[in-house]
């Protein structure tokens, strides 16, 4: 499985219900991502989304404790074993995990690849993707060219789970 992440130099990923920055090429690197695909979010991600709707050309499957929750062409599951059953339906190449933090932190284990857009400054946030780079688990595998949106320098990076690790 797959996760994906935008993240400034000290892992913050957002702040206020937001992403720290919008960076347009990273919006692009994502829809390259994740379209065709599976993304697995939250409840209040997916209220940042544009009306609060699921992501088009996309398998949406939204965690949320709430069981009267429910969204239009989207798959809901209220718990990490309800949504291994229903992932279990799809390869796992083809399953996103795009946030938020407590998703990112609960399903990271079962990860095996992490796309990254590495932000090069520090923002003021109050959320937070696990460091990769301090796991020991995780090694950088591909590393695109330094790329710059106005004054903000971006890479994207790709981590692959350390092949003891591997799961």
């Amino acid at each position: 499985m797959n996760i994906i992440a935008a993240v400034d130099k000290n892992w913050a990923i957002g702040y206020q219900n937001e992403l720290l920055v919008r960076i347009p090429n990273d919006h692009k690197h994502f829809r390259e991502e994740t379209t065709g695909k599976v993304v697995v979010l939250g409840r209040k991600t997916l209220e940042t989304f544009p009306q609060g709707l699921p992501l088009k050309n996309r398998t949406n499957i939204i965690l949320s404790r709430n069981p009267e929750y429910k969204v239009k062409d989207a798959i809901i599951v209220h718990s990490t074993e309800e949504l291994k059953k229903e992932l279990a339906k799809y390869s796992g190449e083809d399953i996103y995990i795009i946030g938020g933090e407590s998703v990112y932190r609960e399903l990271l284990v079962l990860c095996d690849t992490a796309h990254i857009t590495k932000i090069n400054r520090a923002y003021q946030a109050d959320a937070y993707f696990p460091d990769l780079d301090a796991s020991g688990e995780w090694e950088i595998t591909e590393e695109s060219e330094e790329q710059t949106y106005f004054d903000v320098e971006y890479t994207f990076l790709k981590y692959e789970r350390k092949a003891k690790e591997k799961r």
